[in-house]
């Protein structure tokens, strides 16, 4: 019983103060507790005497307004209270939002488009889950846009996406997934295929706004953009286009002077960009850390996080299969057919025959019925992973979250590998 007695932390908070923890080793659950008081995590109230659990990977920060006394049950790696946060400030972003939107209610005009931006971990997702939650509690509906294509929120990685929120992000899960609006990309760095980002970032943008005319609520309430920790270069330039293509009213920079400095000077007067510090929990993941949260994104995607889901695995024949890749090699200008330009072959669908080296690799299901259609710029209807391919039976096998046949048979090649150790 002592053994478990240590493993017990109570924290009292006083008000303006932040627990922060974090749960790194494996097999290892934490347990939060509000005792008392009023408290948040990431702009999501805790239900007083519910016990929240978190597993290996976790990063919390429980913020208090009025003070609140918490528990933590089990081993974690770090926890502190800190008493310097920059929540005050998120709180003034989310307040000059809800005044726009309250003018836009009133005018009958579209609430604020605001985009987060800067370099990798300073915490956008988190600014972004924050503002969409104090939205929400306002009884707003906003869309959430994702264009972080290595590590999104909304869909497996290798993606870019929409979900209008309607309610408060689970404490331990995320938003909730119904019916995200996803794009196919297939690689993990918008550099692979610049033309292919800037072309999907553009037709998201006319989704969005097709939503947001048709849907007063969501019109009024806006939306806020998750963007790559890509910000130097051709990385700058993206974000530009974006801003452009979204038609932004706002951009928040998280933590990189530098960057709000060219964005000041590149973006027209009607654009606010805010310069906010990143918070002091914040903490900078190794490449390895990295590419074990692409993973997990895409186990939660087949087996769930916290319910368990049961996915299906089913052979497919090579015939009926129509598998494609976006982009062919570049050639060499003087290779191109007389006014074809290489980025027109970076945005081309190309024929993939089917082979052993599909292994272990995701396809995008897509919504065209064929390749005629324009496969680049349609949405997909979600994914599977190839776990075995028969070269001598033509077939390959699939994981797939939903039993055989496959919704549609075109199919788009990913860079993103999975291996289902299941």
């Amino acid at each position: 019983m002592a053994d478990e007695k240590a493993q017990t932390q109570e924290f009292k908070l006083d008000p303006d103060c932040e627990l922060r923890f974090e749960v790194e080793s494996k097999n290892e659950k934490v347990t939060l507790e509000l005792k008392s008081g009023l408290a948040e995590v990431f702009g999501t109230e805790l239900v007083k005497g519910k016990k929240y659990e978190f597993i290996a990977g976790a990063k919390v920060a429980v913020f208090t307004w009025q003070g609140c006394t918490v528990e933590l049950v089990g081993k974690t790696d770090v926890s502190y209270v800190a008493k310097e946060t920059p929540m005050g400030l998120y709180l003034n972003c989310h307040a000059a939002m809800e005044r726009l939107r309250e003018t836009a209610e009133k005018d009958d005009t579209r609430g604020p488009i605001t985009m987060v931006v800067g370099p990798c971990d300073v915490g956008k997702s988190t600014l972004c889950r924050l503002l969409l939650n104090y939205a929400v509690r306002m009884g707003r509906r906003p869309i959430f846009v994702d264009l972080d294509v290595g590590q999104g929120h909304i869909a497996i990685p290798g993606t870019v996406g929409a979900l209008l929120v309607e309610r408060p992000s689970n404490i331990v899960e995320g938003f909730s997934q119904q019916a995200p609006l996803v794009f196919h990309f297939g690689h993990k760095s918008p550099q692979t295929n610049v033309a292919l980002y800037n072309l999907l970032v553009t037709r998201l943008a006319e989704v969005c706004s097709d939503r947001l005319q048709a849907n007063k609520k969501a019109r009024v309430s806006g939306i806020v953009i998750n963007t790559c920790g890509w910000v130097k270069g051709d990385g700058y330039k993206l974000l530009t286009h974006a801003a452009q293509a979204f038609e932004v009213d706002a951009i928040l920079v998280l933590d990189q002077e530098r960057l709000y400095n060219e964005l000041v000077r590149d973006m027209p007067d009607f654009v606010r960009v805010v310069f906010v510090p990143k918070s002091g929990g914040v903490v900078e993941r190794s490449q390895t850390q990295r590419i074990e949260a692409r993973d997990q994104g895409v186990r939660e995607y087949f087996y769930g996080s916290r319910t368990p889901l049961y996915p299906h695995s089913f052979e497919v024949k090579w015939s009926e299969a129509r598998l494609y890749k976006i982009g062919a090699p570049v050639l060499p200008a003087s290779c191109m057919p007389l006014g074809m330009k290489a980025e027109d072959n970076l945005t081309k669908l190309v024929a993939v025959a089917p082979g052993p080296n599909l292994l272990h690799h995701l396809l995008s299901v897509s919504f065209a019925d064929s390749p005629e259609d324009d496969v680049v710029q349609t949405n997909v209807a979600g994914f599977v992973c190839v776990t075995n391919v028969d070269v001598e039976r033509q077939t390959f096998t699939v994981l797939s979250p939903q039993p055989r046949p496959l919704p549609n048979t075109v199919l788009l090649l990913s860079d993103i590998q999975f291996m289902d150790s299941h």
